[in-house]
């Protein structure tokens, strides 16, 4: 797209190094003489943030690597002392940590803008593909970065992945013992970890240079989807895009140092400042904020499908929900880019950010949490004064145990008694329990969770235990609407959207005017700009 190239070396130095290594030149042509389109605006300035928050990544990430013991011994305390005892560890450490979630952060904006803007679409579905390798990537670093403090969170965290790599059929048992070195997660989990997390940020690095040659060749997509006609469309790269870009940069890295100097650990975890404990574990396993998302995705799936069951099934929703990213330019079969010109595109696309974002929520709150405040009730049957009679039931068999456990009840009640019951303790035998005489009593009891029923229950058994030896309990337990319901409604939506949603608009919508060139000034589309 940039043509021939304009660099004039003005020194001997410069001439003399120019026909030997061009470094000069590919510099000059691809960042400061590089055309872009004139018409750019700021969601255009996250690929600076996003490279600025790689090298900061790297470079903090090497300094804490010659400080970090990969023990699980050490560990733990091996970041907490390079915190408090190595010179400005206090400042280095938080700024990787942070730095992960901005880096994510970034991310993420810079895709929803690419998601927007349809810079997915020919002929860019290379750079697309190669920045969702590069994210792709970052999930993995990310997770793996997590493990490394060796914290409750990590510990359980590591262990949780590695458990759900063991869903998937034949290879998963041996894919889940490869990545842990063992049975169980232990000392060469963590030498495996630290290795993959201290290579990735390379690779990410050369997939990045990859993305940046491509993005070079196939040119850059702009807010109106137009490609670039002439050269009134284009002013070059520096000063134009630099300033915007320093801009946009300073700003984030405001909000970079917020983080860093007056909030270091909110985007953490708590539990991960307690040492790794095999033996105890915490009340709720999370992973960082950006991944919530896959996380809610995967807890979505608590029914099994056919012959795949419910931990499988989550696997395969969660890998999906990745994967269907890399085949998105094919998916949408719209021949207008941007939604700026798809007004009911652009609507399905502003559900979509709220869906991933009630995603995160759904990803950090207890799977049974409900949505909508509900009473569950339950009644206490008891005799009072009554004697319990207990007897054995038994059947010829497994097949004929509720016939057998029928007739005892039957018994049972013609012999006067209340309360008459069957408890199932083996496959064909178990007891029939009922109380003769006494006085019927009961009790109501409520609570707002089927946990808090639970424990009312058990509080009322033991207000009238001298009086009730035996009772019948009856649950009224509500239509819920949980955390996972909602998972489950939100993962169709995402779904819908990209197999279904983009595909039919593509099909059916009719499009706004788009203008002919990107030099003229848009004056009646200001949307999304």
């Amino acid at each position: 797209m940039s043509g021939p190239s304009t660099y004039e070396p003005k020194t001997g130095f410069t001439r003399w190094l120019d026909k030997r290594l061009p470094i000069i030149r590919l510099g000059y042509d691809s960042f400061v003489a590089y055309p872009t389109p004139r018409n750019l605006n700021y969601w255009w300035t996250f690929g600076a943030m996003l490279s600025l928050c790689l090298a900061v990544q790297i470079i903090t990430g090497i300094v804490l690597a010659m400080h970090y013991i990969p023990h699980v011994d050490e560990a733990f305390a091996s970041v907490q002392r390079f915190k408090r005892d190595v010179s400005f560890g206090w400042l280095i450490q938080p700024i990787h940590a942070v730095g992960a979630s901005m880096f994510f952060l970034a991310v993420y904006i810079h895709m929803f803008r690419g998601l927007y803007y349809g810079s997915y679409k020919a002929p860019r579905e290379v750079l697309w593909i190669l920045g969702c390798i590069i994210y792709l990537l970052m999930v993995v670093t990310g997770f793996l970065g997590y493990t490394l403090p060796w914290g409750q969170m990590s510990f359980w965290g590591a262990t949780v992945i590695t458990n759900i790599l063991g869903a998937v059929p034949l290879v998963g048992e041996s894919i889940q013992v490869w990545i842990r070195g063992g049975g169980a997660i232990d000392q060469p989990t963590l030498n495996r970890f630290f290795s993959l997390h201290y290579l990735l940020p390379f690779v990410i690095a050369g997939v990045v240079v990859l993305h940046i040659w491509a993005l070079h060749e196939s040119g850059q997509n702009n807010p109106t989807g137009v490609d670039v006609k002439s050269k009134a469309d284009t002013v070059p790269f520096s000063p134009h895009a630099t300033m915007k870009d320093l801009f946009a940069t300073s700003l984030f890295l405001i909000l970079f140092g917020v983080f860093v100097f007056y909030m270091p650990d909110a985007l953490g975890h708590a539990d991960n400042y307690i040492p790794a404990n095999a033996l105890q574990t915490p009340p709720e396993i999370v992973p960082e904020w950006y991944l919530l998302p896959f996380y809610a995705i995967l807890r979505a799936v608590d029914f099994n499908v056919g012959p795949i069951d419910s931990k499988l099934g989550g696997v395969i929703a969660m890998f999906a929900s990745i994967a269907v990213l890399f085949v998105l330019p094919w998916l949408d079969t719209s021949r207008v880019r941007s939604m700026r010109y798809r007004p009911i595109a652009r609507q399905f696309f502003l559900i979509f950010v709220v869906v991933c974002i009630a995603l995160g929520w759904c990803g950090g709150q207890n799977p049974g949490r409900l949505i909508v405040p509900a009473t569950y009730n339950a009644t206490l049957n008891w005799v009072q004064g009554g004697e319990v009679v207990e007897q054995p039931v038994q059947s010829a068999g497994e097949a004929g145990w509720d016939e057998a456990a029928a007739e005892a009840e039957e018994a049972m009640r013609a012999q006067g008694m209340t309360l008459v019951a069957t408890t199932r303790t083996g496959a064909s035998v178990g007891t029939v329990r009922g109380v003769r005489g006494g006085a019927p009593q009961s009790a109501s009891v409520s609570a707002p969770s089927s946990d808090g029923l639970e424990e009312a229950i058990t509080e009322a058994k033991e207000e009238h235990a001298a009086a009730a030896p035996y009772y019948m309990v009856e649950r009224n337990i509500p239509g819920t609407f949980t955390v996972t319901n909602l998972s489950q409604v939100l993962t169709a939506y995402y779904f819908l959207f990209f197999l279904i949603i983009l595909p039919l608009l593509g099909l059916r919508e009719t499009p706004g005017r788009v203008p002919e060139t990107i030099a003229k000034p848009v004056t009646t589309q200001t949307e999304g700009a």
